[in-house]
């Protein structure tokens, strides 16, 4: 008898922007606010541009290319369903647009990830046909 392997869980949240990020992930593209005052991106998602307060923005499509800012290497898994992956590698990544988002690292030996390493995006279906943004090292 095969034993069922437990769910990733999914991203939950109550707020609107946030929520729309998510939805807006599910045809695999990677979109970040951009403000339409000031052209900043924003990353995470909301109401109000940091740099120059503007409420008004736009969902616009990243590169999907960044490097490794920072990463962790975890060997103990948080949840049940992250036990088939251990050990993973949890990352923030810089993209092109400069914001910063915290991810997966995926398709990478955990002793090969280096500072500043360039990524490129990928989604992983986590179920239910969920898509998930997360990166893998860009082909040399």
């Amino acid at each position: 008898m095969e034993i069922e392997q437990p769910k990733y869980p999914q991203p939950a949240t109550v707020d609107p922007v946030d929520a729309e990020f998510w939805k807006l992930c599910q045809d695999s593209v990677l979109r970040f606010q951009q403000c339409s005052h000031c052209d900043t991106w924003r990353f995470l998602p909301r109401y109000m541009c940091a740099k120059c307060s503007s409420p008004d923005y736009e969902w616009m499509p990243s590169s999907g290319r960044g490097r490794v800012f920072s990463w962790t290497v975890t060997y103990q898994p948080f949840h049940p369903a992250f036990a088939r992956d251990v050990p993973y590698i949890a990352a923030v990544v810089e993209l092109e647009e400069g914001v910063r988002m915290a991810t997966r690292l995926l398709d990478c030996d955990p002793e090969a990830v280096e500072l500043d390493m360039p990524v490129v995006l990928v989604f992983k279906d986590i179920g239910d046909g969920f898509m998930l943004p997360c990166f893998k090292p860009a082909p040399k």
